[in-house]
């Protein structure tokens, strides 16, 4: 019997390498403010706590906000043009925080970058989702978001270490340089529409994006909490500092979303979906009722696998059966739920906190994954074959 081989389609082509190095120029821009930006409110702004909430909160804003229009614009006028035109206004807000000389200043720049964020993200996993064959669309997500982990994870400690020995105006030249460097891959990559009509609709916010985003704000709300108070709790637990549970959670999402990049294709996105709100919930549950080092470590393993598997699985299921005019809307919908969650995440988990206690903080957030869970459970929309979709 001869047996027929199976061809997949090529995933990585030079243009989706190019679209990654851009996503991976401008995520380390990104990642090199995340400690410099409060370290500028509270040094030579010398402002407070209030202060670096006011600061760090006002790119989630703005970003929140302008995320549908950024996939209007992707839908009509091109992926590349939301991520060329999010990309400068990042550049250009960044390189002017050398001239905030108050902290109202900052604020208004700390929007215009946030709008930036909002314009280069959409675009960018926008055209990843065309660059996608539809069967290895799991995969692609995966892979793609290796560069925005890559970025936060080298960034930070760069940027504190230019800030230490150089100054803040260094630090943001090179963020602000980053940012240009991923707009001029940008434009290498080109616009990745399929021919057709643009939609012509003026929804802002996609239909069939409302439920996976909603599965999104439950599995990332946890995660938000979890990253935000598990340096404080596990002082609490006796343990010196959070610094290996977080290198365990890191390397975990890491290794799932490269080497197992392709178990989001291969479960389905429903099944994935449902496995990494599970994951989620027990993950969170495990932290809080076993109150001891050994839970606070298998709980971290756990979360570590939901998120991982989470959001690739939920992108894909936004995506099930959209027409390729349309997927700017749905990921500029879907995205959103990212900003809420990190807002809040935390600031739930800290009321809990407040109220009873951390340990029970986390089995709150292990409800609102546990809600993510139901509503996946309840019924999702089935996907067609992968073969039958377009690219």
């Amino acid at each position: 019997m001869i047996r027929t081989a199976v061809v997949r389609p090529r995933l990585v082509t030079p243009q989706f390498a190019l679209l990654g190095m851009a996503a991976l120029a401008y995520f380390f821009a990104d990642g090199l403010l995340v400690p410099a930006v409060p370290l500028y409110v509270t040094g030579p702004l010398a402002g407070g706590d209030v202060g670096v909430g006011i600061a760090v909160g006002a790119f989630s804003l703005s970003a929140l906000v302008l995320r549908p229009w950024a996939g209007r614009l992707a839908d009509r006028r091109g992926r590349s043009v939301a991520m060329i035109g999010g990309g400068l206004v990042f550049a250009a807000s960044v390189a002017c925080y050398s001239l905030a000389d108050s902290l109202v200043l900052l604020v208004v720049l700390r929007l215009l970058t946030g709008i930036g964020e909002a314009f280069f993200f959409v675009g960018a996993v926008t055209a990843m989702s065309d660059l996608a064959p539809a069967e290895r669309r799991g995969e692609a997500i995966s892979l793609f978001s290796l560069s925005l982990y890559a970025g936060l994870a080298v960034g930070p400690p760069i940027g504190e270490a230019v800030v230490a020995a150089i100054g803040f105006a260094t630090v943001w030249a090179i963020s602000s340089g980053a940012a240009a460097l991923a707009v001029v891959l940008a434009l290498k990559v080109g616009d990745t529409r399929e021919p057709g009509p643009a939609e012509s609709g003026v929804r802002l916010l996609h239909p069939a994006a409302v439920v996976p985003a909603l599965l999104l704000l439950a599995l990332v709300w946890g995660m938000a909490g979890f990253l935000a108070f598990v340096p404080l709790y596990a002082l609490d637990l006796g343990l010196p500092g959070a610094g290996v549970l977080m290198f365990v959670f890191a390397a975990i999402v890491i290794v799932i979303r490269s080497v197992g990049a392709r178990i989001p294709d291969r479960l389905g996105a429903e099944r994935s979906v449902r496995l990494a709100l599970l994951c989620a919930a027990a993950g969170l549950t495990i932290i809080g009722s076993w109150r001891a080092v050994p839970g606070l470590a298998l709980g971290t393993v756990v979360l570590g696998v939901g998120v991982a598997l989470g959001t690739p699985a939920i992108m894909m299921l936004a995506l099930q059966d959209v027409p390729a005019a349309e997927r700017g809307a749905v990921m500029g919908t879907v995205s959103m739920s990212i900003d809420l969650a990190l807002g809040l995440g935390p600031a739930t988990f800290g009321l809990v906190a407040v109220g009873l206690d951390r340990g029970t903080g986390f089995l709150a957030a292990a409800l609102v994954a546990g809600s993510g869970l139901a509503l996946a459970t309840r019924g999702l929309p089935r996907a067609r074959p992968a073969a039958a979709l377009g690219r």
